[in-house]
């Protein structure tokens, strides 16, 4: 069997095996193993070969990965609606005592509230953190 049909599919299984990590770290050795094939293919020896595959993969890997996964990176997202209320400050405007909800208010509306544990009683004027938003009632404690 040639040299070259070995680097191409040394090459196949590097680039499949990229498709199921995804990290991109395997796949600058497929693109090596894919121009070391090329070069057997046409010829070259087999030092060349592995002197090709070696550059190539290390420079993709120091280079175009890091630049890759830069661009593909998802921003943390803002948070938007009840989502920004968690881990805020209340102020307490209706008692709370477990299973009664009571009221707080946060950055100026007036939620209904539930204590998070179960033994909190909160009297109102209270400043509380809002843990958890569940549907229109917010979870707090002292």
């Amino acid at each position: 069997m040639d040299v070259w049909v070995l680097w191409i599919v040394a090459a196949a299984g590097l680039g499949i095996a990229e498709m199921l990590t995804m990290g991109l770290f395997l796949a600058p050795f497929a693109v090596g193993a894919l121009l070391a094939g090329a070069l057997a293919a046409i010829g070259a020896a087999f030092v060349w070969s592995v002197a090709a595959f070696a550059v190539i993969a290390v420079l993709l890997l120091l280079v175009a990965r890091p630049l890759l996964l830069a661009r593909w990176r998802v921003p943390v997202g803002i948070r938007t609606g009840a989502a920004a209320l968690v881990g805020s400050r209340a102020l307490v405007v209706e008692r709370i005592a477990f299973p009664d909800p009571g009221a707080v208010k946060i950055g100026g509306e007036v939620w209904t509230a539930r204590a998070y544990g179960e033994d909190e009683v909160i009297e109102p004027g209270t400043v509380v953190d809002v843990i958890e938003i569940q549907g229109a009632t917010a979870l707090v404690t002292e």
